[in-house]
């Protein structure tokens, strides 16, 4: 049975209309459907011509944001020795050893982000099947396992994001919040979609990008333009 469409909501999408956007045209009318009374995110949504069952056509990355996330931003590191002094004075919230693993083990998650350097891999592998679904887990390729513990905590607490494709080809990420200027929000998406093209999968064939909608958290979906975000030039949107 089809979910019932708030008041709110039915009322902001007749503000919508069923088309591609320019770019800044989506994003001011994403801060205009932002009506909900809590500080909205905005989101992407990006649908991609992948087929990630197949290992060339997987997409994981990193994006930094240059206008930051407008989040505060938790980071827990596990490491060892005089890393974990090392991670405390670089602003990590949590940091320890073997003993925090235990109380991940056992249900604490007070954080957004977990790093963890390398020798100390085989025994985070445990908590895979905790972090896992929570895309908590420390990876290479996310940037969360490494020695560089200071510039880690420093890009994720300043904007920088891990993201996947999910198992249908689609990117979701959270890209700053509903009350950001267009004009950041913009620079955001455009930092987006750059990273995006710049880490195309080797086996995505045909016609990469297919569709790119925006919303705030609580918000209508919104077609962006997505020629025009390609062509804009990253001094453009800033």
């Amino acid at each position: 049975m089809p979910k019932k469409l708030s008041r709110r909501l039915q009322e902001l999408q007749s503000k919508v209309e069923e088309r591609p956007y320019e770019p800044t045209e989506a994003l001011k009318l994403l801060k205009e459907t932002a009506t909900a009374k809590f500080p909205e995110s905005a989101e992407a949504h990006i649908r991609l011509g992948i087929d990630p069952k197949y290992t060339d056509q997987q997409l994981r990355t990193t994006v930094s944001l240059p206008k930051g996330t407008g989040q505060v931003v938790r980071v827990a590191v596990i490491a060892k020795g005089e890393k974990i002094t090392e991670a405390t004075n670089a602003g990590a919230d949590i940091a320890g050893s073997e003993e925090l693993i235990g109380e991940i083990q056992n249900g604490m998650m007070d954080f957004d982000r977990l790093i963890a350097t390398p020798d100390m891999m085989p025994q985070v592998a445990k908590l895979g099947r905790l972090l896992g679904p929570r895309g908590l887990m420390p990876s290479p390729k996310g940037g969360t396992v490494t020695f560089d513990l200071a510039q880690a905590i420093e890009e994720f607490k300043a904007g920088k994001l891990e993201f996947r494709a999910d198992r249908t080809g689609i990117v979701h990420v959270m890209f700053g919040k509903a009350s950001f200027s267009a004009e950041d929000l913009l620079v955001n998406l455009k930092s987006l979609q750059e990273t995006i093209d710049r880490n195309r999968p080797s086996g995505a064939k045909g016609r990469f990008w297919r569709t790119i909608f925006v919303s705030a958290t609580m918000g209508p979906s919104i077609e962006v333009d997505i020629s025009s975000l390609r062509d804009m030039k990253a001094a453009e949107a800033a």
